[in-house]
């Protein structure tokens, strides 16, 4: 459905393909939809840059005047006052103008820029987890952050750079053969070599940045990855081979920068070389013509030719200027509208209805799903939660158990059979009221930057302080909330980092807690704890499945004691299913299961399974979950 990514777990255009057939410009002119809402100060802006540069030639004119005067010794008091004058005048209407345009094309391209993120950001809500285990968060940054900034380089100001070149290459030109067109013809002579230089590096130019805007993605994707597994990377002793490895995504950078930079150092005095030329054959023909008598041609045509040779190359220059900037955003273009072209894996069909207030009755018609259709992890799996029924899942690693809780949040589709709600298909709701009426406490509890009133209060915005903090007691993490340094508004800083493992699932609690979901869904997994919050996360979660449907992945012999019913779930099928008594004493799976845990060892291995619910970006999906 939609756009499809090739390749490793990276965008096809994170590729490392830099062949020049791939700058693909049919994607530049659907920027338009960005451009059109501010039109009209565009269009001003354009007026105004015009307006600029006609006024811009008349100044090598008015210097010109003021030379013959002086040289033939006929400039007056008045003459020479009013010349200046105008000058002057001139300068400062171009000034006030200048600040106009300026201004005006600084606020529409920040909204035009304010604009596309928004949009891009929007879509990325949007985009199911898929998308997310195909490209790397670094990557997706990228193309949020640069490349979104390299298409309003052009829109915004490359645009009116274009114009403002042509306005004065057409204007200095058209001058220049009224004045006296042999003299310009002369000047003309350096306009081939220059052609030429700019061709002969254009092509050099358009890899050098092809190179330069994947190796930035590339610098991105590692930097993200490499601070997100921070812990983990210091727990493994693994900080040089992490170090050789940015150092070399660093080096590809700073070569494909370098190429870059020497073409251009190489373009300006090149470009530099021939005005010079323009301007020495301007004065050796310019003074031959004087020197026959020449009448047409005087110091001040020679001033005002040698004015405007200069100015013509500095238009010419900048085109190959704003020529960077089109393939710049020729490429970030393409790789932004790639990310809005992707269509949601999972998305509302027509006529979706709205799910109403929930009995909360669960059921698992056989299912059948895998991440790959060909590789399924789910075979004919039926499991079923009646209202306020508390139900386990168990079973080993990669079983299964969390692309049940996948399907139940709609993260995925099934592929064969239904996942139902009160009756209803998932698939024929919208995906907002069946998450709004979802609680979700996962594995690995995610913090947002913010306080910890703001975390607690995430599932329910509308929550009041008081409501805030009667969750916290409820599940009795008020305690632990008033030692920190300030309460409840106390920044909890990237991902908890303040907090311990089992803070943080208390918090986590309080905020299911908080929402009051119809339909609780748990992994209650924590790493060691202390056996004071041991007790504490048991009675909240005592609190919590209280009057609720709730699916949890159990990892506590009380919890999955206490379970309405238990489903042993095995290489994704349920092969045992029924209370606690049941099932030990069908001495089947279970039983070695609670055997492990009562003699000492976990009653399941540590649930790092490759495919969170969290959808953490890099990961691929698991084949045996």
């Amino acid at each position: 459905m939609g756009m499809h990514f090739h390749g490793h777990g990276r965008g096809r255009l994170d590729a490392d393909d830099l062949s020049l057939k791939n700058v693909n410009f049919k994607h530049l002119g659907r920027t338009k939809e960005f451009v059109m809402p501010f039109l009209g100060r565009l269009a001003v802006s354009m007026a105004l840059v015009i307006i600029l540069g006609i006024l811009g030639l008349q100044g090598p004119v008015i210097i010109g005047r003021v030379v013959d005067l002086v040289e033939t010794q006929t400039a007056t008091y008045d003459a020479l006052y009013k010349l200046v004058s105008l000058y002057v005048g001139l300068q400062v209407l171009m000034a006030v103008l200048r600040y106009v345009q300026t201004y005006i094309m600084s606020w529409t391209g920040q909204h035009m820029l304010y604009s596309i993120r928004k949009k891009l950001f929007v879509h990325l809500q949007d985009l199911g987890l898929d998308f997310y285990d195909r490209l790397q968060a670094g990557r997706i940054m990228s193309r949020v952050v640069s490349d979104v900034e390299a298409i309003n380089n052009l829109l915004a100001g490359g645009s009116l750079n274009l114009l403002s070149d042509f306005v004065n290459i057409f204007g200095i030109v058209y001058i220049m053969l009224k004045l006296n067109s042999r003299l310009a013809m002369v000047t003309f002579i350096t306009f081939p070599l220059l052609f030429l230089t700019v061709y002969f590096l254009q092509s050099k130019l358009t890899l050098a940045y092809h190179k330069t805007r994947r190796r930035l993605a590339d610098i991105a994707a590692n930097l993200q990855e490499s601070i997100s597994g921070m812990k983990i990377t210091q727990a493994f002793s693994r900080e040089d081979q992490n170090q050789d490895r940015f150092t070399d995504t660093n080096r590809q950078n700073f070569e494909a920068q370098m190429e870059a930079a020497r073409l251009h150092a190489a373009f300006f005095p090149l470009v530099d070389i021939i005005s010079t030329l323009g301007v020495a054959l301007v004065y050796y023909y310019g003074g031959i013509r004087m020197s026959l008598g020449d009448t047409a041609v005087t110091i001040g045509t020679i001033t005002i030719f040698v004015n405007y040779t200069n100015r013509l190359f500095w238009p010419i220059r900048n085109l190959v200027e704003v020529w960077n900037w089109v393939l710049q955003a020729a490429v970030s273009s393409e790789r932004v509208f790639e990310v809005l072209d992707t269509e949601p894996n999972v998305k509302d069909k027509p006529g979706a209805v709205e799910l109403g207030e929930l009995r909360g009755h669960v059921e698992f018609k056989d299912v059948t799903f895998g991440y790959d259709p060909s590789l399924p992890v789910l075979h004919n799996v039926n499991i079923e939660a009646k209202p306020d029924e508390t139900i386990a899942l168990v079973g080993p690693t990669g079983a299964g158990k969390t692309s049940v809780i996948n399907l139940l949040c709609r993260f995925y589709d099934v592929q064969g059979g239904q996942v139902l709600v009160d009756g209803h298909d998932v698939r024929d709701v919208t995906i907002q009221s069946l998450r709004q009426n979802l609680g979700i406490v996962l594995q690995d509890t995610v913090l947002f930057s913010g306080t910890i009133r703001e975390n607690i209060r995430y599932g329910r915005l509308s929550a009041t302080d008081e409501e805030v903090e009667e969750a916290a007691k409820i599940v009795g993490a008020h305690d632990f909330i008033m030692r920190q340094p300030e309460g409840y508004d106390t920044e909890v800083r990237e991902r908890g980092s303040r907090l311990s493992v089992g803070q943080r699932q208390l918090l986590a609690f309080a905020r299911a807690l908080l929402a009051d979901p119809r339909i609780l869904i748990l992994d209650e997994a924590t790493s060691s704890v202390d056996a004071y919050t041991e007790l504490l996360i048991q009675r909240a979660l005592e609190k919590l499945l209280k009057g609720r449907t709730s699916i949890v992945i159990a990892h506590r012999l009380s919890t999955i004691r206490n379970a309405d019913r238990i489903y042993v779930i095995d290489k994704g099928r349920v092969v045992e299913v029924g209370n606690h008594e049941e099932l030990l004493a069908e001495g089947g799976l279970y039983k070695s299961l609670y055997e492990k845990q009562f003699t000492g060892a976990p009653l399941v291995e540590e649930e790092i399974e490759e495919r969170p619910v969290t959808g953490k970006p890099g990961l691929r999906p698991a084949t045996g979950d």
